[in-house]
């Protein structure tokens, strides 16, 4: 039987809640840096939390409508320091001479979407199937969108769906203003606005790009844009313990005699082994661990984290697939710490500066690689402290944004600690094959 569909009920548009003085000292525009441009064909970010309903929201002061106008009125104030997400793309060009600029235009934009479903199923019909159900992809606006589409959409749209015992709230962040890092630097600080009614933030955006205004070399978008459709997958989370965590880590670690070696390197070096196993990949075949890496710490004088745009890069960790399994899990790792250690302020400046000579945009298909697999967003984000009044979440989800076999999201674990849980996306095949993989599930704390 088909699960049911998400119902829409209402949607409307928030605008940052200013006063006249606060509007004079926006920037009407916002030109984008290198490592923003480059993201103009691939997918919004797509984050959520599922809820539990509280038994209060029962109560006729403590409804589901009161917490919607709560969370417009605590978001219109959150857009106040973060009022690039109210606008929306624009581009600049002409042809002879050459010109062709896309920047963030302020004062052209209804504001940010915020929608308001609901969907006849329970928080266990999220939770309980082994799979992650394809309902879930219903629970995020901007379905499929790329981010060039930021000139006619919203670049931020939240939905909050209603289910029978539970809320979820789906958050989707044009890609080309935000990175993981920003992109929860503005969920976290909309949490905190929601919770103390409080519009003073300790950690104000800083919206000065990384970069001077740059001119790309097209006459028209069809030039560089592609839209992605990711074949059948099979998506799973997978739930890590902090002490499995920690065992993964001490043996990487003591196979390579060292103590450098991350938590989330040993992790991403046991899949990469494990997924490139049940793919049974030829001996000789070339295969590669991707990461993105946040370049922030990385440049000197180092960018704060409060950075708002992206500033990240991918860097992958080579192997071939017979040496990758012949070897431990320590040699995997080291491979991965080595490849984000040289991942330093030169290695840094010499990729932009080989951008500016020569432009390019990442489309999907250069991220999806049958031999390889891609580690994306991070255990060290803050996910789980955003309660809105409703308690800790039971899960984060995302959305069907950049998805491909291959896929790996790293979160937090629920119970913290150190655990982590990976979101893995993988053709169905190989799935069953990792399934039945012992090092990995040996692992996994079903």
């Amino acid at each position: 039987m088909n699960p049911p569909n998400v119902q829409y009920i209402s949607e409307c548009f928030i605008k940052p809640k200013s006063s006249a003085d606060e509007e004079e000292t926006k920037q009407p525009i916002i030109h984008l840096a290198p490592w923003d441009l480059t993201m103009l064909s691939v997918h919004y970010i797509q984050k959520g939390l599922l809820f539990v309903k509280p038994s209060s929201m029962n109560d006729q002061e403590n409804t589901v409508q009161a917490l919607l106008e709560r969370l417009k009125e605590s978001l219109s104030l959150t857009l106040v320091p973060f009022y690039p997400l109210a606008g929306r793309l624009a581009t600049s060009k002409q042809e002879n001479p050459p010109h062709y600029y896309v920047y963030i235009d302020n004062h052209n934009s209804p504001g940010a979407k915020f929608i308001h479903a609901t969907v006849n199923l329970t928080v266990s019909d999220i939770l309980s199937p082994v799979d992650v159900p394809p309902v879930v992809q219903s629970f995020f606006d901007h379905d499929r969108a790329i981010n060039h589409d930021g000139h006619t959409m919203s670049l931020l749209s939240i939905q909050v769906t209603e289910l029978v015992d539970g809320i979820f709230i789906g958050c989707s962040i044009n890609h080309v203003v935000v990175d993981g890092t920003s992109y929860w630097h503005f969920f976290n600080t909309w949490s905190d606005i929601f919770m103390t009614n409080n519009s003073s933030i300790s950690r104000p955006p800083i919206l000065n790009r990384y970069s001077p205004v740059l001119n790309l070399p097209f006459t028209h978008h069809d030039q560089f844009i592609s839209r992605h459709e990711a074949p059948p997958l099979r998506e799973r989370i997978f739930h890590f313990s902090s002490e499995s965590v920690k065992k993964l880590k001490a043996k990487a670690n003591a196979e390579q005699q060292t103590n450098t070696i991350s938590s989330l390197q040993s992790v991403s070096a046991l899949i990469w082994r494990c997924i490139t196993r049940a793919r049974s990949l030829p001996y000789d075949q070339e295969t590669s661990c991707r990461m993105a890496v946040n370049n922030r710490t990385r440049i000197e004088p180092p960018l704060p984290e409060e950075y708002f745009g992206n500033s990240i890069q991918i860097v992958s960790g080579i192997a071939k697939a017979g040496e990758l399994l012949e070897q431990g899990l320590g040699w995997a790792a080291w491979r991965l710490r080595e490849v984000v250690a040289n991942h330093n302020n030169k290695a840094v400046r010499e990729s932009m500066e080989a951008w500016m000579k020569t432009p390019f945009i990442i489309h999907m298909g250069q991220l999806s690689d049958p031999c390889s697999i891609m580690v994306g967003s991070s255990p060290r984000f803050e996910m789980f402290g955003n309660e809105f009044g409703m308690g800790k979440a039971v899960a984060i989800r995302s959305g069907y944004a950049n998805k491909f076999d291959g896929l790996v999201m790293a979160f937090p674990g629920y119970e913290g600690g150190g655990s982590m849980d990976l979101e893995v996306c993988l053709l169905p095949e190989s799935m069953n094959d990792l399934e039945s993989d012992g090092e990995f599930m040996d692992a996994v704390c079903i």
